[in-house]
């Protein structure tokens, strides 16, 4: 039975849209339908009406299965949407209050489904969610979309106009240079220029057979102004405050790409931001062998946090990449959305690049990882440090992804009078979450194995919020998440 009562937590992050059926499917449904699909997905509900309380109550459906019928058949006509992402689970007769209502749950497109649109015009007819309702996109919105809609990334482009020279041959020096120094005697180092960056993939052969720069390689390693000729919208900044400020206060020390006075690429732009970011670090004093090693699982998580971003970032999308230092936090903004769901991504294990060549041009310095276990290690970091947990979050119109990375504990101090009290954040929502992941963890202590969805059932929680804790599990070396997507399933760690 539906708790109409507890409908608002009914999906965690989503907005519902209740619907009252009458006389067959209400026209509104496939905006509806096309906006989850596009954004974070979430409920749809027939047989639903909202108060003027905002509470929820169901009414009387002359015919639940008739609804289901028409809609299965319109969900599958290609005059009504352009693809079905639903399976038979995703649509319920479900009783609530004494009434039988249709539950549809439409989960978040797979990025080869999107856009998921109304009709047959995708620029007419592709919705997402906002705060407010659904929206239709924007041209450049459904742009990104049939973007990365590709399997083969979008860095790894031939520039057919280019040549060497658009590169900073400086920046090529010191990335040789780091490499060497990491990796000595690589059978790549003594090879000539442009074939040392046919190999890294920062070059490849036009439709002559000459080398060309990729697009990956103009990114790494071009001037800013070769490489706003191929990414308009391509702009890297920096921002440093002195102190903790409102988000109005002006930054007091800041570098762009397009100042003139460097090379404005993202090489030179990670290790000018990774600088600053990290020496305000303590580093404890430790020897191997005879040297001094300065680096720490902070360090490491730190450069992971900024090539993620450089990584993963859409550079034909509006606005920039953005990094703001303040003494307690640190974003990081860069144009995108997420690839994949963002709960796969808190769990680890699961890595879908938009720009895989990128990958291995950092990898080959030691920077990043391949494997997708990125964010889960920043957090379980982070909570070594016993910090407040990173955020990460999406926002649309145009496509952003965020990570917060706060620098201060959970316990905050502020003034009371003369005195100052020690507080402890999110208490009431932090007890929540701990008896969650204890009923998690008592639950695969007597079933072995089991999905998401399994356990969502046996405690009583929807899936999104068990997949948020399982996600936290995993992060804290609790338990270990095994496959990929639906197939994935959960144990307690050995």
């Amino acid at each position: 039975m539906l708790d109409l009562a507890n409908l608002r937590q009914y999906k965690e992050n989503n907005r519902l849209e209740a619907k009252r059926a009458q006389g067959g499917l209400p026209h509104s449904i496939w905006e509806t339908y096309s906006a989850f699909a596009n954004t974070f997905g979430g409920y749809i509900l027939l047989g639903v009406v909202e108060n003027a309380d905002k509470s929820f109550s169901s009414v009387p459906l002359p015919d639940p299965e008739r609804l289901v019928a028409d809609f299965w058949n319109s969900v599958n006509n290609r005059a009504v949407t352009n693809v079905n992402i639903l399976s038979d689970q995703n649509v319920q007769i479900r009783e609530s209050e004494g009434n039988r209502i249709v539950v549809i749950e439409v989960p978040r497109a797979d990025r080869h489904d999107k856009p998921v649109y109304i009709g047959t015009d995708p620029f007419a007819g592709t919705y997402r969610r906002n705060g407010e309702g659904d929206y239709r996109c924007t041209r450049e919105e459904v742009l990104a979309m049939l973007r990365d809609q590709a399997d083969v990334t979008q860095d790894a482009r031939v520039m057919e106009s280019m040549t060497l020279e658009v590169l900073d041959l400086d920046t090529i020096r010191r990335y040789r240079q780091r490499m060497d120094n990491l990796r000595p005697g690589h059978v790549w180092s003594e090879l000539p220029t442009e074939e040392f960056l046919h190999r890294i993939g920062a070059m490849a052969r036009d439709s002559q057979g000459r080398l060309r720069p990729t697009a990956a390689g103009l990114l790494m390693f071009g001037h800013e102004y070769e490489i706003v000729r191929e990414f308009p919208h391509y702009f890297l900044d920096y921002q440093e405050h002195d102190r903790p400020a409102t988000a109005d206060e002006r930054w007091t020390d800041r570098f762009v790409s397009s100042s003139g006075d460097w090379s404005g690429n993202i090489c030179d732009f990670y290790f000018r931001v990774y600088n600053r970011i990290a020496q305000d670090i303590k580093v404890p004093f430790k020897l191997e062998g005879a040297d001094r090693i300065d680096d720490t699982p902070l360090h490491k998580a730190l450069r992971e946090a900024l090539a993620n971003a450089l990584i993963h970032a859409d550079y034909y999308d509006r606005r920039g990449l953005v990094v703001q230092k303040w003494p307690d936090r640190i974003r990081i903004t860069n144009p995108g959305a997420f690839r994949i769901n963002v709960q796969e991504a808190l769990v680890g294990g699961v890595s879908d690049p938009r720009n895989e060549s990128l990958i291995k041009m950092f990898n080959l310095i030691n920077v990043g990882e391949r494997a997708g276990s990125g964010l889960p290690s920043i957090r379980a970091v982070w909570q070594k440090q016993r910090w407040k947990t990173p955020e990460i979050t999406e926002s649309f119109g145009p496509d952003r992804t965020t990570l917060l990375l706060p620098l201060v504990s959970e316990k905050v101090a502020i003034k009371n009078g003369d005195k100052k009290v020690a507080i402890k954040s999110g208490d009431k929502s932090g007890r929540i979450a701990e008896r969650r992941k204890a009923e998690i963890l008592q639950y695969l202590t007597d079933t072995p194995q089991a999905t998401a969805s399994e356990i969502a059932q046996a405690i009583g929680l929807q899936a999104s919020g068990t997949r948020k804790y399982l996600a936290e599990l995993t992060a804290e070396g609790a338990v270990v998440a095994e496959g990929a997507n639906k197939g994935r399933r959960y144990r307690l760690k050995a």
